[in-house]
């Protein structure tokens, strides 16, 4: 998948945090370390939605090509 940064911080009784290089992917919870998976968990859904409603936009005939930043 990758490496991502997650920006995190804690208010009150909770944690909470974003994704920093994909909009929209951001959880709260009670501890540090169930903010963390629940993060990952969140990332690895908006991804594979994401990857989703790509190839259906694109519909048939496409191709994929792999490239970094």
């Amino acid at each position: 998948m990758g490496s991502y940064t997650a920006i995190i911080k804690r208010d009150g009784d909770w944690w909470i945090g974003w994704v920093e290089e994909v909009p929209g992917i951001n959880a709260q919870e009670r501890s540090r370390e169930e903010l963390l998976a629940s993060l990952r968990m969140t990332l690895a859904e908006g991804l594979e939605f994401n990857r989703k409603e790509a190839r259906a936009a694109a519909e048939t005939g496409f191709e994929e090509e792999t490239f970094s930043v």
